[in-house]
């Protein structure tokens, strides 16, 4: 259990269907079938369905236009496979040519679970007898155990019962809850067998057609999956609020998006894409009136701390209202006690919460867990950043106790020798808590992998920056005190990081400390995320610009994490010289706002000219690093993220700050600084962009290596100041 082998064979793109906690992740033939990609029906961390296959007369049938995912509903229109086994016998044969039979599968989710007609229309001049199987299986495994998560034991699945209607699949989990997968077939097929012969499948269900000329017949499925209590197991309290599958009616459905209009027609599809994207991933819950986004399909379908914080920065400007939510469902859930089996400490902010049996069991710690040094500053900057667009005083005062926390912890357990460092408690816990948590991705200079407890330099520069930040409100809510003590804060911390974290004679700042504050001198990416920030020193810069836009660091695709030609560079690396477009975009952010903007530009252009040759041009989690001018694409990295929520935000995080968009709501202003816009564009629209309760749309528009704004209309009281 899982019942398959996992291989990392016969990969390519992926159709999501996501309907709050419920998401299909299917083939571009809409079919289930395991394999490393991560296919299956989920229910929270659960898969509920693992093979949903169909056969035409025994073969698969050929794919004409696939569907890589939208919504909740998906379209995926096929034909028959050439059945000729002899080409000259067409003329005297009785068997179908190619492209004879119209088969299409509608597909859908809604609250009762997955819906799906297929149907075949006969466009012969003769009555067809056709055979279609629906194979199907169901292992209940947890997202962990599909992942590669190796457990020892497992629950069990008891024999499937068929019904007239179908069968129904139970797997009991080792808490004793109980999963249980129905499946309606309509009509009733003509034959259900179980262990069928020459199949990985638990079921076949057959029917027997025939199709007249201009006919077609139409077959359909329903997959409903819920979970029960065992009579007689462990009292265990079922997690309804994550499974319950729905869409909040808030949230990013309730809003209507900020549009941004190019002259490019493949750039609009880009922000199209994304912004879909971001819908898709929109959950309701954890309870029934919060919403979050869940960070990516098909392994991090959950909140993520960090990554809802990242995802709600990025897209502030077009959904405000993103980020007020995830702000709240993190604040409800920040830690007060302090637990070592979770990394929690009071005043920490979540990283990851799981629902599925492995963590419900306590063999993982992810029900929440608080492993994570970045969510803490990230929650206060995202804080500040959202008051500052919307001027919502009344969040910042709702949530100024979860800030005195916050502030509390980082003054306190996390500064350790004068630096925010991380280092896990749990036996189940990450070794490394950045947003690079792989294991291996604080490297030094020879390749050597860092001990903890790590000091990241970016989680410095956040810290940083919450404290300047918070400071600012401190003073606007009469706390001068406090104010005074984060700036001096601030102020220590910063002289501390560019004592020890800049390395003369490699002129570039280290990744990160280790435990004996050796540096992690490795070239990475990380320091991008402190250019971001504005809290490097102004005069190092131009060293930190150099290694960012070089061809070291650049595939020209995007931003690799680790520099091309040191030791432990792999351009196969999940975090060791591959591209991940949100990193890019926070570079892209920083080097603008040091005045870096041509440097900048280029790193976005070589960004969306990706986009431009991936499915759907869609943003991934992640693609390879290898060098533009040696693979002329972009090279997939075959099991990342698709959809994933901060990839999906960052086209708008590119412009917002090509664009040098500043808004300080509270003084009803937006600042336009030095804007750029990125090589082929020349023109630009966006349409509905808000400050606090005023609303502008704003026309962009690039000649002879200058770009102009112009204001097209304006709607409330707003000072908009341009600076060229």
């Amino acid at each position: 259990m899982p019942r398959h082998v996992i291989k990392a064979t016969d990969l390519g793109a992926t159709a999501v269907l996501r309907l709050g906690a419920l998401t299909l992740v299917a083939d571009p033939f809409g079919d289930v079938r395991p394999d490393s990609r991560g296919l299956g029906l989920y229910l929270g961390d659960t898969r509920v369905l693992s093979t949903l296959s169909v056969l035409v007369d025994g073969r698969r049938p050929t794919l004409l236009e696939p569907d890589l995912g939208g919504q909740e509903r998906g379209v995926v229109q096929m034909t028959n496979p050439e059945l000729r086994d002899d080409p000259t016998q067409r003329a005297n044969s009785p068997t179908l040519a190619t492209q004879s039979l119209g088969i299409r599968r509608d597909r859908s989710l809604a609250h009762d679970g997955l819906h799906e007609r297929l149907s075949i229309a006969n466009y012969t001049l003769a009555h067809q007898e056709l055979t279609v199987d629906l194979l199907l299986d169901v292992d209940g495994a947890d997202i962990f155990e599909i992942r590669g998560y190796a457990q020892s034991d497992h629950g069990e699945l008891l024999p499937i019962e068929v019904t007239e209607s179908g069968p129904v699949f139970t797997y009991v989990g080792r808490d004793g809850l109980a999963l249980r997968t129905g499946v309606h077939l309509d009509p009733p097929p003509d034959a259900i067998d179980q262990a069928p012969g020459g199949s990985d499948a638990s079921v076949r269900a057959s029917w027997r057609v025939v199709i007249e000329p201009g006919e077609a017949v139409n077959l359909g499925w329903q997959v409903t999956s819920s979970w029960a209590e065992v009579p007689g197991a462990a009292e265990t309290p079922l997690p309804l609020e994550r499974l319950e599958a729905r869409r909040s009616p808030e949230g990013v459905e309730a809003s209507i998006p900020t549009r941004f209009e190019s002259d490019d027609e493949l750039v609009n599809l880009i922000f199209a894409r994304g912004l879909a994207d971001i819908r898709l991933l929109e959950t309701g819950g954890p309870n029934p009136d919060e919403s979050f986004t869940a960070a990516g399909v098909p392994w991090f379908a959950t909140l993520f701390g960090r990554d809802a914080l990242i995802t709600s920065m990025f897209m502030l400007p077009v959904l405000p209202d993103m980020a007020r939510s995830t702000l709240e469902v993190l604040a409800k859930r920040q830690a007060t006690v302090r637990d070592d089996w979770r990394d929690a400490e009071p005043g920490k902010i979540l990283h990851e919460l799981r629902t599925g049996e492995i963590a419900r069991i306590g063999a993982l710690p992810f029900t929440p867990y608080y492993g994570t040094a970045d969510a803490t500053p990230l929650f206060l900057m995202l804080l500040a950043e959202t008051h500052a667009w919307t001027g919502d005083d009344a969040l910042v005062d709702r949530l100024w106790p979860n800030v005195l926390a916050a502030l509390e912890w980082l003054r306190g357990p996390a500064m350790t020798r004068g630096f925010v460092r991380y280092e896990s408690r749990s036996a189940r816990g990450l070794r490394n808590q950045g947003w690079k948590d792989s294991y291996d991705s604080v490297r030094d200079r020879k390749g050597g992998v860092a001990e903890p407890p790590i000091a990241l330099i970016e989680v410095q520069c956040y810290t940083i920056a919450a404290f300047r930040l918070m400071a600012l409100h401190a003073t606007r809510r009469g706390q001068h005190d406090l104010a005074a003590e984060l700036e001096t804060a601030a102020n220590d911390l910063a002289a501390r990081l560019e004592d020890a974290f800049w390395l003369p004679d490699l002129q570039r700042y280290a990744m990160a400390l280790d435990g004996d504050d050796r540096p992690a001198d490795a070239l990475a990416s990380n320091v991008g995320h402190g250019l971001w920030t504005g809290t490097l020193d102004v005069g190092r810069a131009a060293a930190v610009a150099r290694d960012l836009a070089g061809p070291r660091m650049s595939s020209g695709w995007g931003l690799r994490t680790l520099a091309q030609g040191q030791p432990g560079y792999n351009p196969l690396g999940y975090h060791l010289g591959t591209v991940w477009p949100h990193d890019t975009a926070i570079a892209v952010a920083g080097l603008k706002r040091y005045g870096f903007a041509a440097e900048a530009a280029e790193l976005a252009t070589g960004l969306l000219d990706a986009a431009r040759h991936l499915p759907l041009f869609r943003f991934p989690e992640l693609f390879c690093g290898f060098p533009r001018a040696e693979t002329g694409v972009p090279v997939t990295y075959p099991v990342a993220c698709a959809p994933q929520a901060w990839a999906a935000a960052t086209p708008f995080m590119l412009f917002r700050s090509l664009l040098g968009l500043e808004a300080d709501a509270p003084r009803r202003e937006l600042r336009i600084i030095r804007p750029t816009l990125p090589h082929p564009l020349r023109k630009l629209v966006i349409a509905g962009l808000r400050v606090g309760d005023a609303e502008v749309d704003l026309l962009f528009q690039s000649w002879r290596g200058t770009t102009g704004a112009e204001v097209l209309r304006r709607r409330g009281d707003l000072s908009i100041m341009v600076r060229l």
